[in-house]
């Protein structure tokens, strides 16, 4: 990336990637922020895509850290974030060896699996001869497994969320506990993940200069979130939501065929 970009495609893409990012982050777990770097990355490669959004996803991180503070649960974070460290450090010594287009499968996998995941808890019960399960409450090897993979796909892409929502939402956490405790997640992931962006080259001056330059709707889309988050029911919101993060992941597989099978 030589330079800012200029044309209107990608602000159409980064605009409305960054306030969903923020609304999730700021009211719904940040597992919608899934799509805010393939939602870019239709717009510039996908690393600068990653690069680009690492700046705003910190000043995200401070306002949570200010509306959330110190409601988060302790026992929680001592599992996914050590876990999350090691997967970061694998995605930093792996990262040159994934092509692009796996990369998009990678995060086009996870947001399918989990979108229909979220479709089948929503709706199941429509379905004949359903039976609702109960569903326990998973140990601290689940979070360390899942808290890793967060790690990694955090640091490649940004994607962290659905797989540190898979072993947080089945916690069964008040509301605000939840919600803080994976603002603080987020928070400590984001700050490790400054040292090797920096160490790899992905913050080159044009790169940090469009950061800032769309830093102003990081405040703003949180602000949004946190007011949702205290004030509406989050189903239509989830359903619209995951609906938008299912399409998105069958794109990015679609481009992963495209690249090897169809081109």
């Amino acid at each position: 990336m030589d330079q800012i970009p200029t044309d209107l495609f990608f602000y159409l893409c980064a605009i409305p990637a960054i306030f969903i990012a923020g609304i999730s982050k700021g009211g719904f777990g940040g597992g919608l922020g899934v799509v805010a770097v393939p939602i870019i990355a239709f717009a510039v490669p996908i690393n600068v895509a990653a690069a680009l959004m690492l700046p705003i996803l910190c000043c995200m991180d401070v306002v949570g850290l200010y509306a959330f503070w110190r409601k988060w649960s302790w026992k929680h974070l001592a599992i996914t974030v050590p876990a999350a460290i090691i997967g970061i450090t694998i995605g930093t010594f792996t990262f040159e060896y994934f092509h692009e287009a796996w990369i998009r499968l990678i995060i086009g996998l996870i947001a399918v699996i989990f979108s229909l995941k979220f479709f089948k808890k929503r709706f199941g019960h429509l379905l004949p001869k359903h039976q609702e399960k109960d569903q326990k409450i998973p140990g601290r090897l689940y979070g360390y497994f899942w808290g890793g993979v967060a790690g990694f796909t955090s640091f490649v892409a940004h994607a962290g969320g659905p797989p540190v929502n898979a072993y947080m939402l089945p916690q069964k956490l008040d509301k605000t506990l939840y919600q803080a405790t994976t603002v603080f997640f987020f928070t400590a992931i984001n700050l490790v993940k400054l040292i090797p962006y920096g160490m790899i080259g992905q913050f080159d001056g044009s790169v940090l200069t469009t950061s800032l330059v769309l830093l102003p709707l990081a405040p703003l889309g949180m602000y949004l979130g946190i007011k949702l988050h205290h004030k509406v029911s989050d189903d239509l919101f989830y359903l619209l939501c995951y609906s938008f993060l299912c399409l998105t992941g069958f794109k990015l597989i679609y481009d992963w065929a495209a690249y090897f099978f169809i081109l």
